[in-house]
Parts: C-alpha cells; structure tokens; sequence
C-alpha cells in the first residue's frame, strides 16, 4: 500500500489503525444491535415475523454472499479507496434505514447497507498487514480483534439504550457519527494506494451466483408460512435458487480466479473445519435472533433488558476465545472442537426451562453461562484448524471462505427454523382454542396474531373471559415455538461437535497422504502453532488477498 521507506509514523499508524477498528466495528454492530430493535419495528411497520426476519437477514445475506468480492475489489482498485467507498456507503445506507417508511423500503435499504458492509470489512485487516511491519503486527491485529470483539457487547446494549429515549430509527441514525469520523481518519491518516501489478480478476460471475442463488431459498423458506409450499412464489425462487448454487459449484471450477477455490476442500482438516462451521454457526444463529424476541414480545421484557441479558455470552467470548485457543495451539484443537460445541449444546437446551415469565437468575442465566462456555472453547480452535488445514499461501483465501460460511449459516438457519417456529406456534394455539368459543373481536385478533409468533398476552380491549383464553393461548403458543427453535439450535451445534471428532486430525503428528494431498503442509509444531496464534487474531475476520502481503513481508 504504501511505497517503499515513506510508511506512516507511529502516531499515524494509530489513527489508522483505529480507523479499521471503527469502520469493522459498525458494520460487526449493525449484524447484532437491530434484533433489539425487532419488536419496535414491528409495532411501528406493522411487521409480522417473516419482515423482521428480512430485516436481519437482507443485511447478512449481501454482506455473506460478497464479502469476498469486496476483498477482491480491494486488492484490485486499492484499499484505502474501497474502505473509503464502503464506509461513506455505510453511513448513507444507514441513514436510509433511518428514514424508511414501510417494511419493504426497511428491507431494501439493510440489503443495501450489507453491500457497503461487504466493501468495507474485507479492507482492514488488509490495510493493517501493510501499514504495520511483523514487529508490530501481531499487536495491531490482537488490539483490532479486541475492540472489534466489543461491538457485539455494544449492539444490543446500545440498540436498547437508544431505545429507552428514541426511536428504533436511532438505532440506524447513530451510524453516521463513527462512519463520518472513520472516513476523516481515512482521508487524513493513510497514504494513498499503491496497488501493485498484475492485478487478479474479480469473479463477477461467482458472486453474482452466490447472491440470488442463497436469495433464492432465503425467501423460500421465509415466506413459506404465508403462502405454502405449493404456491409458485415460494417454489420458484426455490427451484431457482438452488440451481444456481449448483451452478456457481460449477463455475467456480473453471474459473481463473475463483470466489471460492474449490480446490481447497480437498485438505481433510479445511474441509471438516467448515462443514463443523456450517453446523456450529447455524445453531448460533437461532437463539440469538429467536431469544431476544422472545424475551421482547413474550417475557415482557424492555430492549435494554434483552440486551443485557446476552450480555453473559459476549463477555464469555471476549475473555476466554484467547486464552482457548493457546490451549488448542497447546494440545491440538480436535478436542475442544467436538467438546465445545457439546456445551454449548447443553447451554442451549437448558433454556428448554424457559417459559412465559422468562426468569432470568433462575432459567436464563445458567443456561447462558453454559452456553457462552461451550461457545468461547469452539470458536478460535475451529478457526486454527480452518487456517492450519491449508499451505501457508492460501491462508487468506481460506479465512475467507470460513467467515463467509459462518454468516451465510446464519442466514440460512433463521430463515429455515422460521418456518418450524410458525408452524409450532399455529399448531398449539389451534389446539388450545379447539373447542372454544371466543368473540367476534378475539377472533380477528387472533388471526392477526398468526402472523406474528412469539406474541404474548393480549388487548385490554377484549372481554375479561375473552382475553384470558386468548393470553393463555398466545402465550402456551409461543413457549412450544420458542422451545422448538432452542432444541433444533442444540441439534445444529452438536452436529458441528460430532462432525469435528470424526473429522478432525490434530495437527504435528505423522499424517496420510489423504490428510494433506497436493504437498499440504501439516506436521512440523512450529509452524501449526504459528498459523493457530494467527487465526485466533483473525476469528472474527477472514479474507482474500492477505496471502499476497504476507508472501511480500520478512
């Protein structure tokens, strides 16, 4: 980035480092802060669940399908110029956000906002490898992935504070401080680019594939409750959708300079470390969008409530991911790979215990500790062997790869147990209303309310007899769909716990030929230890092009 003997002093190097740190850091908060905001939405848009699941997941859905893209154009065009773009488009889109009118321009505009995301992420831990030299890096990068690791303290936090004195449109409006002044750090801070030749292609084509075939079955599956199987709107897009997935596998073979080489799933540990992230992020997904509704719309809980009772899990994470993955880097990450993900199993189905009153010390709490237990010994090993999996020189390909795989499972679990949690919840209610008669006004309640599980209580408007039957209802309803979604989270992470102990190897011991073909490296200690401290500094960020700079430094 910078030419040669006129890199950027020390106190320019800590602009510029805070500068990636705020721009990563919005676009890891606004993933996590709008659940908070879900029920505000709601009332105010007149949302049933399938919009507030759009409202999360048109977000990770750009964001997941083109984040590897935006490291491309970075690589190409430079990254101070795409960091630039993808932060002031961040604070433009947010501030859409902010001023929409309905749920679909809502929807449209966070689609929006995760493309400005997916041009932004990718820059800075590049941006990081070229302005500090190896003296200083590890540093850099431990200090990135600390303040970063924050905004997912922060998100639901903050969204709440905001919520208790503003409006949910806050939440989005506040963007525009950190983007206006991550952008200034930019313009003042860094040296222009200097973008070396020859330039790699950008898989136009790949991602193109990736967006509307994921987009496809997203909508499928998110609709689905409204419409049915059998409508054409629901398997058009599905059919569709799918097939281009099996054309973008296609494409991706034959391409140049593929999205996703292909090619690296045949390293045994690669490809068992994604499929066990497939599993564990899949099963993240549920509880942290299906929780926080719950707690909202069904516990009585206030936004910030909701968010500070997460708030056991990130702190969790945030003091032991570290310390973890030594351990792993010390002993092999295979057992805390399949272990991990077993208590945070465990965690998730002790919020089976959870019922309408939502008691925090008594039913949430444990399960949270478990929970967040379970998480923080998965994350960073399973990272270690992502990146241990594959030679040295596709160490950035392969970050990226798995940081897109974990977002798109979110994406695709939320939307898939969305369906199961409606149907759960019309089932019971059908059952405990059978046979009962209830008013002309209850009823158009009622139909109203399936539209919108997780809904608890009931108008004061109706009368005393009425309002009993339907509360009880409502809220037997959405404990039985609440529950449903907690256990098919359990299932998703053990999943990923069994998939690690079968598929797993423990690096620095003498391996097969199927462990490592091509000449993949995998046995010396030092060098496996090398590549798990780098990827418990890069957990929460993998992207393309970071190969390319590491070849280049001493």
């Amino acid at each position: 980035m910078n030419p040669a003997g006129s890199g950027p002093d020390d106190s320019r190097k800590r602009l510029i480092l805070l500068a990636c740190i705020l721009g990563s850091g919005i676009a890891f908060l606004d993933s996590t802060v709008v659940n908070v905001a879900l029920p505000a939405i709601r009332e105010d848009l007149d949302a049933g669940l399938s919009t507030q699941q759009w409202v999360v997941e048109a977000y990770l859905l750009t964001l997941g399908s083109l984040l590897l893209i935006g490291g491309s154009l970075g690589d190409i065009f430079g990254r101070r110029r795409i960091f630039a773009l993808g932060i002031a488009a961040f604070g433009l889109t947010s501030l859409l956000c902010a001023a929409a009118p309905s749920g679909g321009v809502l929807i449209a505009a966070r689609a929006l906002q995760g493309i400005a995301g997916a041009l932004l992420v990718p820059s800075t831990m590049g941006i990081i490898v070229t302005t500090f030299d190896e003296s200083e890096r590890g540093k850099a990068i431990g200090s990135w992935t600390a303040w970063t690791g924050m905004a997912t303290v922060v998100g639901p936090l903050g969204g709440g504070a905001l919520l208790e004195v503003a409006s949910w449109r806050s939440v989005f409006a506040i963007n525009l401080i950190p983007a206006a002044a991550t952008l200034a750090l930019i313009l003042y801070a860094m040296p222009p680019d200097r973008v070396d030749a020859p330039r790699p292609r950008v898989d136009i084509r790949g991602a193109l594939l990736a967006a509307f075939g994921l987009a496809g079955p997203v909508f499928a599956l998110i609709e689905q409750p409204n419409h049915g199987w059998g409508d054409p709107l629901i398997l058009g897009p599905l059919v569709v959708g799918l097939a281009l997935l099996v054309l973008f596998a296609v494409v991706e073979s034959r391409e140049r300079d593929p999205m996703v080489p292909l090619a690296l799933f045949a390293r045994r540990n690669f490809a068992a470390g994604n499929l066990a992230t497939l599993a564990v992020y899949a099963g993240l997904g549920i509880p942290f969008f299906f929780l926080v509704l719950f707690l909202q719309q069904v516990g009585g809980y206030s936004p910030l409530g909701a968010g500070l009772a997460l708030m056991p899990v990130t702190v969790l994470l945030f003091a032991l991911s570290r310390r973890f993955g030594a351990l792993a880097d010390r002993f092999g990450p295979r057992r805390f790979m399949a272990a991990g993900p077993v208590v945070a199993a465990a965690g998730l189905l002790l919020l089976l215990r959870v019922d309408e009153g939502a008691d925090y010390a008594g039913a949430l709490l444990p399960a949270l500790l478990v929970f967040g237990l379970g998480l923080a010994a998965t994350v960073a090993p399973l990272t270690a062997t992502v990146l241990g999996g594959v030679e040295g020189e596709h160490a950035g390909v392969a970050s990226g790869i798995n940081n897109a795989i974990a977002r798109v499972a979110g994406l695709l679990s939320v939307a898939a147990v969305g369906v199961a949690v409606a149907a759960q919840f019309t089932a019971t209610l059908d059952k405990r209303l059978a046979g009962r008669a209830v008013g002309a006004e209850a009823r158009t309640y009622l139909a109203d309310a399936r539209t919108r599980p997780l809904t608890g209580g009931a108008p004061a408007a109706l009368p005393a007899g009425d309002r009993a039957a339907v509360a009880g209802a409502l809220d037997d309803a959405s404990v039985d769909a609440f529950r449903l979604a907690v256990a098919l989270a359990a299932l998703l992470v053990l999943a990923g716990g069994l998939i690690s102990l079968a598929g797993v190897r423990d690096p620095g011991r003498p391996v097969s030929a199927e462990d490592c073909p091509g000449g993949a490296f995998c046995g010396a200690p030092e060098e496996v230890g090398r590549r798990a401290r780098l990827a418990g500094a890069l957990t929460q960020l993998r992207r393309p092009g970071v190969a390319r700079e590491a070849r280049e430094s001493p």
